[in-house]
């Protein structure tokens, strides 16, 4: 299967765009153990995306929100 980039240059900055518009989930996990004895295990999930499409959709949901309220 190609990669979806095989042979192209692409800036950094037009790959953060492409990234961060659909979001991107970052996973990972620490084990802290000694004498293979599992001490401590940390899980770290964090979700990267941008919040401009989010208000975007905020700020269409809030003029159909005005536009069919009735004049008082």
């Amino acid at each position: 299967m190609p990669y979806a980039f095989e042979g192209q240059q692409i800036a950094l900055v037009d790959l953060l765009d492409r990234v961060l518009a659909g979001g991107v989930v970052i996973a990972g996990e620490i084990t802290l153990s000694i004498a293979d004895v599992d001490l401590v295990r940390i899980s770290l999930r964090a979700l990267v995306a941008s919040i401009r499409p989010g208000m975007e959709y905020s700020r269409a949901t809030e003029r159909e929100a005005r536009a069919s309220e009735r004049p008082r």
